[in-house]
């Protein structure tokens, strides 16, 4: 049953209230929140992966993984916010003899947004859903989470969503901090809350680029921190093609169908020297000749996915290296134009393909390979197969403009959760230039707030010179970390 929007404004008003209980609470009480969470995921994971492999179509062991994945990021989460450096508290004192003139005393930390609205996406049911990077880094930012549940897995979600809550309130944390929410009324009216302070979304550039606008139409407009997903385009040299294609083609075949293509970092555009068409289409038949089909999330993704597909192959300029099909449980497709159509045809480097298929486009001198970049949009990430004496300087920069991550010699799926992680783009990859993915996502549901000439008694803890919380702090242009890890 859908919640209604009366209910919605209860749970709403219910977070905003456990938020104001919450917003004061110490780095080690907020952290021992996290992993109370991660914790009670552990304990119930047996139960939590049945009924995603049910609801899902995915295997166990990959299952597993991103539920390992959650609990490893809870915890890492922690551990960064007990250190305090995502508060960015900085204490400059008074100074007569500054150089631009005497300085006040003013002090600089980050607070947490208030409520945030999360919403989960299909193709990662525990990495990016109900407990999943956006909703662990609003909750480690100090936020309170009002979770849209994804109608792709909402047994899965009701039941993350019991553990989660049930995990906040034995570790003590004040009602209300996490909630659940379904259905289409309820989004839009959690878009449009005026409680709400900022939106998480993993999804489809169309549902996204619909609530990004809903978000900057409200009187108050708020941040849409959308991940839409992209084409991940990879460029191969002439050299890398002749010291190492049967190993470059490999790595393409394992990636642009690992989880039945269904990553949004999936080699959706490889980019080859000209004039091997027939050897290519040989090789992948060859090594996709074991691979086994498996059925995709939805019925809807699946009607999706023969769309786009079917779309491209009804382009006369575009053929078909690799016949998959749109069965049940769909085999792969790989289809091949040249950079002459794509340059006459731009838009066929923006059709994402939502499932086992990539195209592969020839080009017939190194030198196109720039201004074919060129003609791509914004990306999560792009890839460089080259060798070291290869000058693509030019390209790599290129790359930097349009994309989060630049990967060399490597292929796009798999993204760690780390301190230097970046998952994010340039639209239409993401609609803001953070990252949805590590450490740094933390800082996406943070503001700064500076306090000047403030009685040091009426200080928050981490601008205070005794540091109770034992955090870092950048005092009169030095950073001090402390060696404490906050109470």
């Amino acid at each position: 049953m859908s919640t209604t929007v009366e209910d919605l404004n209860a749970i709403v008003e219910a977070a905003q209230a456990a938020f104001d209980k919450a917003r004061a609470a110490s780095p080690g009480t907020r952290a021992a929140w996290l992993e109370s969470i991660a914790d009670a995921l552990e304990a119930d994971a047996p139960g939590l992966v049945d009924i995603a492999v049910r609801e899902t179509h995915l295997a166990v062991p990959r299952l597993q993984g991103e539920l390992r994945r959650s609990t490893f990021q809870l915890r890492l989460f922690a551990d960064e916010i007990r250190r305090g450096e995502h508060l960015d508290a900085t204490i400059d004192h008074a100074d007569d003899a500054w150089g631009m003139g005497p300085r006040p005393d003013i002090r600089r930390v980050n607070v947490p947004l208030g409520v945030v609205g999360v919403f989960g996406a299909s193709n990662f049911p525990f990495a990016f859903s109900v407990i999943g990077g956006d909703s662990a880094s609003a909750l480690a930012a100090g936020c309170a989470v009002v979770h849209k549940a994804h109608d792709g897995h909402l047994e899965l979600a009701a039941r993350t969503a019991d553990v989660v809550v049930a995990a906040l309130d034995a570790a003590g944390a004040p009602t209300g901090l996490f909630a659940l929410v379904t259905g289409r009324p309820a989004a839009e009216a959690l878009v449009d809350h005026r409680l709400v302070k900022a939106i998480g979304f993993t999804g489809s550039t169309t549902g996204g680029r619909a609530l990004f606008d809903r978000a900057a139409a409200r009187p108050e407009p708020i941040p849409f921190y959308g991940e839409l997903g992209g084409i991940n385009a990879v460029f191969v040299t002439e050299n890398a093609w002749n010291d190492r294609r049967d190993d470059i083609l490999a790595g393409f075949a394992q990636s642009f169908t690992l989880g039945m293509g269904q990553f949004c970092t999936k080699p959706g555009l490889l980019f080859l020297p000209a004039g091997h068409a027939e050897e290519v289409a040989a090789t992948l038949r060859e090594l996709l000749e074991g691979f086994e089909p498996s059925r995709l999330l939805s019925e809807r993704l699946h009607e999706g996915y023969r769309h786009a597909v079917g779309r491209l192959q009804e382009n006369p300029a575009v053929d078909v290296l690799v016949e998959g099909d749109f069965a049940p449980t769909p085999s792969p497709t790989v289809l091949h134009t040249t950079a002459d159509v794509v340059r006459r045809n731009p838009e066929l480097l923006g059709q994402e393909m939502f499932g086992p298929a990539s195209i592969i486009v020839e080009y017939r001198h190194e030198s196109e390979l720039v201004p074919l970049a060129q003609l791509l949009e914004g990306q999560l990430t792009t890839t460089v197969q080259a060798e070291p004496a290869d000058d693509v300087a030019e390209l790599t920069g290129r790359l930097a403009d349009i994309s989060g991550r630049v990967l060399w010699n490597g292929w796009p799926t798999g993204v760690t959760v780390t301190y230097a992680q970046h998952h994010g783009g340039p639209y239409p990859a993401t609609t803001s230039g953070t990252t949805s993915v590590g450490t740094a996502a933390i800082r996406r549901f943070l503001r700064p707030v500076a306090y000047q000439s403030f009685p040091r008694s009426r200080l928050p803890e981490p601008l205070q010179d005794a540091n109770p919380w034992g955090i870092a702090q950048r005092v009169d242009g030095s950073w001090i970390r402390s060696v404490r890890t906050g109470k």
